[in-house]
């Protein structure tokens, strides 16, 4: 399918794993990069069996080509549901069906089950970033989908779709921010006495409860230690009422092709673990991820995903923590709010404007949210 105004040829593949690495992460490179957009983190999504049609997720990779070059590309996927995708259309897809219509197969821009925003539009430069948008839109009107959906993009993404005329929305996560602390106590200091004195109660309470943490980073994690930690992840789903989104296998390939970008803290007591946290890094960034417990110990959650993970992005220098999606308690962690952005393109002209007028709203409270938080802050003023 030609790009007449561009010379730009577009190939739809069904797997990431059709797309060769190097072209690939060569693009995500010029975007800044991303471990998430990494083509083995991708690739590993797919072949473990996570993201595939049979879990709701069909790959339909739509790449742009030039003489035999890769210019652009993105992750793109049929949805058969929004599960695992953490920017919630449940709302829109109850109103399509309560008017006799379908909503999915929808179309979705994302890293599965990931919630970390980064680049999705992979591209050489503006135009083809662009073009890229065009062709995603002429796809999705020629396979007749209800809509198209870009989630936790970039600037650079949320521009180019903005200026293809889709409508943006705007979520609320919860990063930490390194001011240079030399120590944990150095930060502690930045932080109200009130939240001083909480955040040491809670980690009193672990230590009292003789729990001790070690930590494993890269290939020294043992696969010993990837089986433990599946084994708090799976339960930790199950006793919510729901399987893993992510099989065993996928945590198998991120250890053979990604090592360098995990750090899994192990808690453990009376020589036993008992709770695992898997971080994601990259560049200088830490991603908390993962998390489970096999056994119930007072604000060992808050230890394992937050206190330590804080303390070691201290020792090493790394300049944030991003906490994931969601979650107001963070902000009691000093994890502050920050705005996200993604971007929704509805083919059903009245249900468009109804969704526009509703995210001019939302947009709005959102506004007011972010203030409202930001005068909760838990650092101290001056």
């Amino acid at each position: 399918m030609p790009d007449l105004s561009t010379d730009y040829v577009t190939r739809v593949l069904a797997s990431p794993c059709d797309v060769e690495a190097d072209a690939w992460n060569a693009l995500l490179a010029l975007a800044g990069g991303s471990p998430f957009m990494r083509h083995a983190y991708l690739a590993a999504m797919h072949d473990s069996g996570s993201a595939v049609r049979d879990t709701g997720w069909t790959p339909q990779f739509l790449t742009l080509w030039r003489e035999g070059e890769l210019q652009a590309a993105c992750p793109l996927y049929l949805k058969s549901h929004s599960y695992g995708e953490y920017v919630f259309d449940w709302a829109w897809a109850n109103a399509y069906e309560q008017h006799g219509l379908r909503y999915y197969p929808k179309a979705l821009t994302a890293v599965p089950f990931t919630p970390v925003p980064g680049p999705r539009l992979l591209a050489r430069d503006a135009a083809a970033r662009a073009a890229l948008v065009r062709s995603i839109i002429a796809w999705c009107k020629q396979k007749k989908v209800s809509s198209y959906h870009l989630l936790f993009g970039t600037e650079d993404d949320i521009a180019a779709c903005a200026d293809a005329g889709l409508m943006l929305r705007h979520t609320v996560q919860f990063h930490w921010t390194n001011a240079g602390y030399p120590d944990f106590d150095a930060f502690l200091a930045t932080l109200t006495q009130e939240k001083r004195k909480k955040i040491r109660q809670e980690r009193r309470k672990v230590a009292e409860a003789g729990v001790t943490f070690r930590h494993v980073q890269g290939s020294a994690i043992a696969e010993a230690d990837w089986d433990f930690f599946y084994r708090c992840y799976e339960r930790t789903y199950r006793e919510h009422g729901n399987p893993p989104y992510l099989t065993r296998d996928f945590f198998r390939r991120m250890a053979a092709t990604m090592p360098q970008n995990w750090l899994l803290f192990v808690a453990e007591r009376k020589g036993r673990p008992i709770a695992t946290s898997l971080i994601g890094i990259g560049g200088d960034v830490a991603y908390g991820r993962y998390w489970g417990a096999l056994e119930r110990v007072d604000c060992l959650h808050f230890e394992a995903c937050y206190y330590q993970p804080l303390q070691w992005c201290i020792a090493n220098g790394y300049r944030s923590f991003e906490g994931g999606a969601q979650g107001e308690h963070k902000m009691a962690r000093a994890l502050m709010p920050v705005k996200t952005s993604s971007a929704h393109w509805l083919a059903h002209p009245a249900f468009a404007d109804a969704v526009e007028k509703f995210l001019e709203r939302e947009g709005r409270g959102v506004e007011n949210y972010v203030e409202h938080l930001e005068q909760r802050s838990p650092f101290r003023q001056g």
